[in-house]
């Protein structure tokens, strides 16, 4: 029995390559990384993130501008000026001073693109469990397409049993009709199978990015947690979502600091060179202004009270954070529990359903047992084996989805040797907002590196 289901699993999920190429679960954990467009998306919004460094520290600079104007004039027969008039102007603006408004917009702008980083291995996680739960489930679905083949294989040899036992005499003719409703519904059966592992396939293709081929054997589990408690307490260090949530209570911090500075002066410094080139004359132009705002309608009072309140809501959001990360662990170690119990408990019901479908199939040839009890006990049998297989792949699937809600679980710690994704390459590149040609050669080698 064995080795057929083996055998069947073999043909089922096509394995015409040699065992040294199968496809191994770190193979397709990798081909999600490198494939998922989820990922590429959040990796550009990342990069989105870092450019308003950029230009957070752009505005702490001067703005010098240059201005070319042609104007025609006139004004009365008699005059000089008459005609067009022809003039260049280079002018520049510097905020000196104001009271920390830009070095904030700064500190937002860099906390923003820390929290964008813990969204986006949030969403490494994800991709991750998805590829492990896609891998499982094909190999699943491929040893329940093989029970079912041999459940049809079974059922068949019972058929034909029955009719060669109402052939003598031993059995009646609606022996013979219970084995053949059996079987019809048996193959109906392995055809729910076979459609449940072609959505199995479909679904590891959009996950992974390739059908599945030769998969290999499912690799020992990686390490979790000894406890409950200790992994509520690594998943309160080290969750992405409890680290974005940290990052956005001081975003939003910053934010009422900015209210504030908002309310307070500013001070400019402008320079002008002005040359008309009708009469040749230039003209230079240096001075200092002094800006406050003494009456917006209630706007600036407005934006502080709404800033505050978005402090509030951040703060609430952190500790509701930390409240669903701590159940989602919960649940996770919960699921592990129960899979483990079912398994045991599978593994001496299969035992069991074997030894009872051996002894009535034996006793069915010495008359002491129907054909209807025949295939009761290989029913009993067949969902034994599928329940077990079941819980199997959900035990699996749930250590990684722990490593999930415990923060872990991603490339590096799996230790999958695949060149990642390095946030720090392109912020590094821009977060002074370069302009000089070195520079700019250098961010667009790095945007070719990143578009490879």
């Amino acid at each position: 029995m064995r080795g057929f289901l083996a055998a069947v699993v073999v043909s089922v999920m096509g394995l015409a390559a040699p065992a040294a190429q199968a496809e191994t679960l770190a193979d397709a954990l990798a081909s999600a990384y490198r494939n998922s467009q989820l990922l590429d998306q959040n990796e550009a919004l990342l990069r989105a993130a870092d450019e308003d460094v950029a230009q957070a520290v752009a505005r702490l600079r001067p703005v010098i501008s240059f201005v070319a104007q042609a104007q025609n004039v006139e004004s009365n027969p008699n005059s000089v000026q008459d005609g067009l008039s022809k003039t260049f102007q280079l002018a520049a603006q510097w905020t000196i001073l104001d009271f920390g408004r830009n070095r904030i917009g700064v500190e937002i702008a860099k906390e923003t693109v820390l929290a964008t980083r813990e969204a986006l291995k949030g969403l490494e996680a994800q991709v991750l469990l998805s590829a492990v739960s896609a891998f499982v489930d094909v190999r699943l679905q491929a040893e329940i397409v093989a029970l079912r083949q041999s459940n049809v294989r079974l059922i068949g040899q019972e058929l034909q049993a029955a009719k060669d036992r109402f052939d003598v005499g031993e059995v009646t003719r609606t022996d013979v009709a219970i084995a053949e409703a059996r079987l019809a519904a048996a193959r109906s059966g392995l055809a729910a199978a076979q459609g449940d592992f072609k959505v199995a396939r479909e679904r590891y293709k959009a996950v992974v990015g390739d059908y599945p081929g030769n998969l290999a054997g499912l690799p020992p589990l990686p390490a979790t947690a000894k406890s409950m408690e200790e992994a509520r307490m690594i998943a309160l260090r080290t969750h992405p979502s409890i680290l974005q949530a940290q990052r956005q209570v001081t975003i939003a911090g910053l934010g009422v600091e900015a209210t504030k500075a908002a309310m307070r002066p500013t001070v400019d410094l402008q320079g002008a060179i002005r040359q008309n080139l009708d009469t040749d004359s230039r003209t230079d132009s240096l001075s200092l202004s002094f800006n406050q705002t003494l009456y917006a309608g209630g706007a600036l009072s407005s934006a502080h009270r709404q800033a505050l309140a978005n402090k509030e809501a951040a703060q609430a959001n952190l500790l509701q954070t930390t409240i669903t990360v701590g159940e989602n662990v919960g649940n996770a170690w919960s699921a592990l529990e129960v899979a483990a119990v079912s398994i045991q408990a599978g593994t001496l019901q299969v035992q069991a359903a074997q030894t009872a479908f051996d002894g009535v199939r034996e006793e069915a040839t010495l008359g002491a047992r129907t054909t209807l009890d025949v295939l009761d006990a290989e029913q009993e049998l067949l969902d034994a084996r599928a329940t077990k297989l079941q819980s199997e792949a959900q035990r699996y699937v749930g250590v990684y989805n722990l490593l999930a809600t415990m923060g872990l679980l991603s490339v590096e710690h799996l230790n999958l040797g695949v060149p990642t994704y390095d946030p720090a390459l392109y912020y590094n590149a821009v977060k002074n907002a370069p302009v000089t040609s070195p520079q700019g050669k250098k961010l667009q080698r790095i945007l070719d590196k990143i578009g490879d």
